[in-house]
């Protein structure tokens, strides 16, 4: 996991999720726990968008399969000469 976000937000999450279950949180820590989540699978989606715009797929022939849309959006990119 390379992003710097999800490394300074990750241990937070951890240890909110630890107190939840052995003390409980408080309402401000609820809301803090819930926010954390949030830009943690916002920041998860946008990471794996970009690793599948890179991406080219091939099938077992090594014929390229890769979807028309991601070609697109890599041709946008400056990704594909094609």
């Amino acid at each position: 996991m390379g992003d710097r976000v999800l490394k300074e937000i990750v241990p937070r999450i951890n240890e909110l999720a630890h107190k939840a279950k052995e003390e409980g949180l408080t309402e401000l820590e609820k809301v803090e726990q819930a926010e954390l989540r949030k830009k943690y699978v916002a920041r998860f989606r946008d990471n794996f968008k970009k690793q599948i715009e890179m991406m080219k797929v091939y099938d077992k022939d090594g014929k390229e399969v890769t979807s028309t849309k991601v070609k697109k959006i890599q041709k946008h990119k400056g990704l594909r000469d094609d």
